[in-house]
């Protein structure tokens, strides 16, 4: 088949382009700039907005199915920079669909659309988690418009399934695991609360596998059609534990301060008045939403993936953190 990515260039975009390349299929990546990797996999790259209606229908003639991957991320910016790329660009890839007659549509959303608060979730699923309201952050506000949009939009013509993946890491990742490498050897890196919070997480192999399966049983009337759900790697795990285990791969020192969470959400405020006010640049070491996630209880039952599309996590968390030190060590030998 010949399939459109959204953001094939990201952490779970490559992902995705490289297992649909592998799987046999002719792929096309619609990005904002140009990434010499997708050129290796022979990928082929459009350059275009995701607000940019025009484009993204372009880029989707003589596609028959599309893996909506691409997003505006992170905790900070104007609600008008997520809302493009995140609400209007989503009604742009529903339109594409409709215009050219494609008939699957695999959406990858997050767990924030579930956000409340420091309100827990311990072994949820999307049909027992409700939305969150009350959303501090856009990036939380605008996904959750997206995947509503989404899964409003699956019919007879077009099936939709909405897949979220909990905390994506794996060798190849340049945003999450650098900050906290960066942090730890800065010595600027605290668990918000006592660190003892449980969470899910996703190793990357097993996020672009659960967007795998999806598609192979998605069509109109199948049981994951207009339907949303949880993935990760299905092992809960103290935060502690879990940003100790990525370190110790990466080489970088463990953690063990600790933040109280009303400290944490007070620097949150300032943080965001500051960044506000000033303006200044990148994004907050700490916001209101930060400080929630950083400090609460989250995971989820993959019972749902596994029965309505066969999703069981390959890779485990030990032999996923094994593949990452053995990827930091590879990176270590070239640059001596």
């Amino acid at each position: 088949m010949k399939i459109l990515v959204t953001g094939g260039g990201g952490f779970l975009g490559r992902a995705l382009c490289r297992g649909l390349v592998q799987r046999g299929h002719e792929v096309v990546s619609f990005n904002r700039g140009l990434y010499p990797v997708l050129d290796t996999l022979g990928v082929q790259q459009l350059r275009g907005d995701l607000a940019d209606r025009d484009a993204v229908v372009a880029a989707a003639a003589g596609c028959e199915a599309v893996f909506h991957n691409a997003a505006r991320a992170g905790a900070w910016g104007s609600y008008d920079s997520y809302h493009r790329a995140n609400v209007v660009g989503t009604d742009n890839v529903l339109a594409a669909c409709r215009t050219h007659g494609i008939d699957r549509l695999v959406y990858t959303s997050t767990p924030s659309v579930t956000h409340r608060a420091t309100h827990p979730v311990a072994d949820g699923t999307a049909d027992t988690v409700p939305y969150g309201d009350g959303f501090k952050a856009a990036y939380a506000a605008t996904k959750t418009i997206a995947e509503k949009a989404v899964l409003a939009a699956n019919d007879a013509g077009l099936a939709t399934v909405a897949l979220r993946p909990r905390l994506i890491w794996g060798p190849g990742d340049k945003q999450l695991l650098p900050r906290l490498v960066e942090r730890a050897k800065a010595g600027r890196l605290r668990f918000v609360g006592d660190g003892n919070n449980v969470i899910d997480t996703t190793y990357i192999d097993n996020a672009a596998q659960a967007h795998f399966d999806a598609f192979d049983h998605l069509g109109p009337g199948a049981a994951c059609a207009g339907r949303a759900y949880f993935i990760s790697n299905g092992e809960p795990k103290t935060v502690r534990e879990t940003v100790n285990a990525l370190l110790r791969a990466a080489g970088a020192p463990e953690v063990d301060g600790t933040l109280p969470f009303r400290a944490a959400y007070a620097i949150g405020v300032a943080c965001e008045a500051a960044w506000t006010l000033l303006p200044l640049r990148g994004e907050p070491p700490m916001t209101r939403f930060l400080a929630e996630q950083l400090s609460t209880t989250h995971w989820y039952d993959m019972a749902p993936a596994t029965r309505d599309f066969g999703y069981r996590p390959r890779v485990s968390f030990h032999d996923g953190i094994t593949q990452l030190k053995h990827s930091f060590q590879r990176a270590s030998s070239v640059t001596r």
